[in-house]
C-alpha cells in the first residue's frame, strides 16, 4: 500500500472514530441527509463505478500490450528476413517486411502504453476524489453509511 492510500485510510479511521466519539452511537433515524450529502453519495457512486470500468479497460490494455510483446519476440526469432510477414489492419491482413513489422509492433505498443498510463493516472485521480469523499461522509454519518467497496 503506498504511503499516502495509508494516509488516507488512516485518516478515515480517525474521522470515523472522531465522528463516535463526538456524538455517541447515533441512531440511523437520528442522521438527516440533505440535497448536498445525496449529491455526495451520488458523486462517490459514480466514481466508484468509473474507476472499476477503468481498471478493466487497464487489465485489457495490458493484455492486448502482453499480445504485442510476444508477437515482437516471436518475429525476432523468424530466421528468413525475405518472409512477407501478416499484420493485420482492421479486419484485413497485409503483408510486410520483418523490418517494417516490428516497427508497427513497437508503434502499437508505445501507443498502448501511453493510453495505460493516461488510463492509470484518472484511476489515481478519481482514487483521490473518492478519498476525499469518504471523509466528509463518514465525519457526517460515521457508521451509518458504508463506503467500502464488497469483495465478493
Amino acid at each position: 500500500m503506498s504511503g499516502s492510500a495509508e494516509h488516507r485510510c488512516s485518516k478515515i479511521e480517525e474521522v470515523k472514530m472522531a465522528a463516535a466519539t463526538m456524538k455517541g452511537p447515533v441512531a440511523v433515524e437520528d442522521v438527516v441527509v440533505t440535497f448536498e450529502d445525496q449529491q455526495k453519495i451520488n458523486k462517490f457512486a459514480r466514481n466508484t463505478s468509473r474507476m472499476g470500468e477503468l481498471k478493466n479497460e487497464i487489465e485489457s490494455k495490458k493484455k492486448t500490450l502482453q499480445n504485442l510483446q510476444d508477437a515482437s519476440d516471436e518475429l525476432m526469432m523468424l530466421d528468413d528476413d525475405s518472409l512477407l510477414v501478416p499484420y493485420q489492419i482492421g479486419g484485413v491482413f497485409i503483408g510486410h517486411s520483418q523490418e517494417e513489422t516490428q516497427e508497427m509492433l513497437e508503434a502499437a505498443k508505445e501507443g498502448l502504453e501511453q493510453e495505460v498510463k493516461g488510463l492509470e493516472e484518472r484511476v489515481s485521480e478519481i482514487q483521490q476524489v473518492l478519498g476525499d469523499l469518504k471523509v466528509q461522509l463518514y465525519a457526517k454519518f460515521g457508521n451509518n453509511i458504508n463506503l467500502e467497496a464488497d469483495e465478493s
